[in-house]
């Protein structure tokens, strides 16, 4: 087939939507959060990881019971991993029945499975519950610490460091509102089973039926967990998460003054989360953006896309002013293999750049034998001798 003349170079404007005709000044970009009474704070969304507000959430603080959040990932890890078992069975320690604080109400000396434990866990902020796990999978609280750090460092919670399973107050006991927020983040994706429990409201063990501390599970059916937390250097805590119409949020607030104002000041985050922004994935991982040319190959064209999925948070109404650019060389040639990088893709929303992505061939293109290359070497030399400028 004759092959068409190619550009120079080329770069591709796509607009999602036609313009609202108002102009950029017209509607602000960003919006002002509400008056949050905390000591710090952030808001999230748990897709596309963009903070939609936030006040001092690098600033370290006691996590207080929010420090469970992390030993239940790892009961998680080790339950994937092969090394535990929802049914294996527990001995209870006289350390772990001694804790302190919140209580499951376990035994000492009794054997207690670890579905149960991790209910214990999450559902009643069972002290007890924290240390009787940690015990069972590293032999002690301090080495448990250990693997809870070193999880930490892997997802990214730069400003957190765990003394123990608990929560319980120890000065070298710190996280902060952002790291809370990446580590709920990795709770929801990497184990949307075990994310479950966060929503049960209750859960009765040995004869004693307690309620989830968490009461926006009651007073906002969106809210499916997370975790609330309170020691008198921490106040009041709470990492909240709710999905509305596709859309997950996670808020994460430290230091209020009472279990009340946790609970008020997150549903205010989150409801100014969703009335104001709104998630949309433009495009699906794998899918073809646009067919190139391609030289000296087996193919004359070759599908154009993006490895991972593409979603953006943007302010309500601004979703149709979103313009793709896509950018690739002027000609492509063989051999190219399927995931090679030959382009880019950005975003852009009132001239700012919102996302970038690599662009890459969705197929295999082999070189093409001599009398096919030739042709295209022919086509190229008249093209650079009588083309247009």
């Amino acid at each position: 087939m004759p092959r068409v003349a190619t550009f120079n170079s080329l770069i591709a404007v796509i607009v999602l939507g036609a313009f609202s005709g108002l102009s950029f000044a017209q509607k602000p970009l960003t919006l002002p959060p509400p008056n949050i009474q905390a000591t710090s704070y952030i808001l999230l969304d748990a897709k596309t990881n963009k903070v939609l507000a936030e006040l001092d959430s690098d600033l370290r603080k006691a996590p207080a019971s929010l420090t469970k959040i992390m030993t239940g990932y790892l009961v998680e890890q080790e339950i994937n991993l092969g090394r535990l078992g929802l049914e294996e069975e527990v001995q209870i320690s006289v350390n772990a029945w001694r804790t302190g604080g919140s209580k499951m109400f376990i035994r000492e000396g009794t054997r207690v499975t670890v579905s149960d434990l991790l209910k214990g866990v999450i559902i009643q902020s069972g002290n007890d519950a924290s240390v009787a796990l940690a015990e069972h999978i590293a032999g002690s609280e301090f080495d448990f610490a250990g693997l809870m750090n070193e999880q930490a460092k892997a997802l990214g919670m730069n400003s957190s460091n765990f003394e123990n399973p608990t929560g319980l107050p120890n000065d070298n006991h710190y996280s902060t509102a952002a790291d809370l927020a990446i580590l709920t983040r990795a709770l929801i994706n990497d184990h949307p089973e075990q994310y479950e429990l966060y929503s049960e409201k209750r859960f009765k063990f040995n004869d004693i039926d307690q309620p989830n501390r968490n009461k926006l599970l009651w007073r906002d059916r969106s809210v499916d967990g997370v975790k609330t937390g309170y020691t008198q250097d921490a106040g009041y805590c709470l990492v909240a998460s709710a999905e509305r119409e596709g859309m997950r949020l996670i808020s994460v607030v430290l230091g209020t003054t009472s279990d009340e104002a946790r609970m008020r000041e997150s549903q205010k985050l989150l409801s100014f989360g969703f009335r104001n922004f709104e998630t949309q994935t433009l495009y699906a991982a794998g899918s073809e953006l646009r067919a190139e040319p391609v030289f000296y190959g087996t193919l004359e064209n070759v599908g154009l896309g993006v490895v991972e999925e593409v979603s953006v948070t943007v302010p309500r109404g601004y979703y149709k002013d979103i313009q793709a650019e896509i950018s690739v060389p002027s000609q492509l040639e063989a051999p190219l293999t399927a995931g090679q990088i030959v382009g880019q893709l950005k975003l852009v929303l009132a001239g700012e750049v919102i996302y970038e992505a690599d662009v890459v061939t969705l197929l295999d293109v082999p070189e093409a034998g001599l009398i096919s290359r030739l042709g295209d070497f022919i086509f190229l030399l008249f093209e650079s001798m009588f083309g247009n400028d």
